[in-house]
């Protein structure tokens, strides 16, 4: 391997992008390699990449093929990540081995945030972000997406945290860490699946402009570079039912307990519950969340680029 450093490679729209300083939105690639069943992954990748554009920016899908690290997909780029075997799930600590043996990998919140920071993106849209866990006392579980966005320069557009989290234990581990979280639209804190997680932000905006705003004056005052959430809840119109989420998420971590369920494996039990247990409606609830984010991302990265 070269000793010079590795930079992300950059698609060709994506670079045209940047170099004209026009707006461009991270997006991250888990969700099309692990989050949803075959062949609804590839329509849902190209679908979000096609609402990145239609409102006015240039969607740039992160992942690493082969060992490289790419930020922006071709269309037969995003089918291998979606389609291919041996599809690894990359979180930050993972890209190092990941570039040295050569691997493909899809890039989860942390490992996007890394390399969209890296080739110059401030604007990542994702669902909802990881968190610190339930029953964090006796495991000392937490989300590697927290300390790396207290890290990383980006504007990370999300839904909240999983409801399925310790919400509140998040929210402050968040302020420790030092991330300021905006509430778009909304004095409480989305859960993900819920327009509600039950809990206040601090400071609300209602417009992609103010949020241009924050994120200058984050760059004006210096200081540590770290990550701005922007908490954009899921209309109320299309959240899982608040009645039927509570019911179906008792009866999920019941049955994480029941059958010894721990560490890495909590997460994707508890969603693959959700989802069969709520005939699917959490996966579309988090769709719609995901989409929403998307649009407003792209919204941000426009006013970004316009200032």
């Amino acid at each position: 391997m070269s000793q010079h450093s590795v930079v992300p490679v950059l698609s060709e729209e994506v670079r045209e992008a940047l170099a004209r300083r026009g707006p461009v939105v991270a997006l991250e690639s888990t969700i099309i390699s692990h989050g949803l069943p075959r062949p609804r992954n590839v329509e849902v990748g190209r679908e979000l990449e096609a609402l990145v554009r239609a409102a006015g920016a240039v969607p740039a899908t992160v992942a690493v093929l082969d060992g490289v690290p790419r930020v922006g997909l071709d269309k037969e780029q995003l089918e291998r990540i979606a389609t291919g075997e041996g599809v690894r799930k990359l979180g930050a600590r993972d890209l190092a081995p990941a570039v040295a043996a050569g691997a493909t990998g899809a890039t989860t919140v942390s490992g996007t945030a890394v390399l969209a920071a890296r080739a110059g993106l401030r604007v990542f849209a994702t669902g909802g972000l990881g968190g610190v866990h339930r029953d964090w006392l006796r495991a000392q579980d937490e989300s590697a997406d927290l300390g790396l966005l207290a890290r990383t320069r980006i504007t990370v557009v999300c839904a909240g945290v999983k409801s399925i989290l310790d919400v509140p234990a998040t929210l402050q581990r968040l302020e420790t860490l030092g991330v300021t979280v905006l509430g778009y639209g909304t004095e409480r804190f989305p859960g993900f699946y819920l327009s509600d997680s039950g809990l206040p932000v601090d400071w609300t905006v209602h417009r992609p402009e103010e949020v241009a705003e924050v994120m200058a004056a984050a760059d004006a005052l210096g200081g540590d570079p770290s990550a701005l959430v922007v908490a954009n809840p899921v209309p109320e119109a299309e959240q899982l039912d608040p009645e039927l989420h509570d019911r179906v998420l008792s009866e999920a971590l019941a049955a994480c307990r029941e059958r010894g369920v721990t560490g890495q494996g909590v997460t994707p039990f508890l969603l693959d519950h959700l989802v069969r247990a709520t005939g699917g409606a959490s996966l579309e609830a988090n769709l719609a969340a995901v989409r929403g984010n998307v649009r407003l991302g792209a919204a941000i990265a426009a006013a970004w680029a316009a200032r």
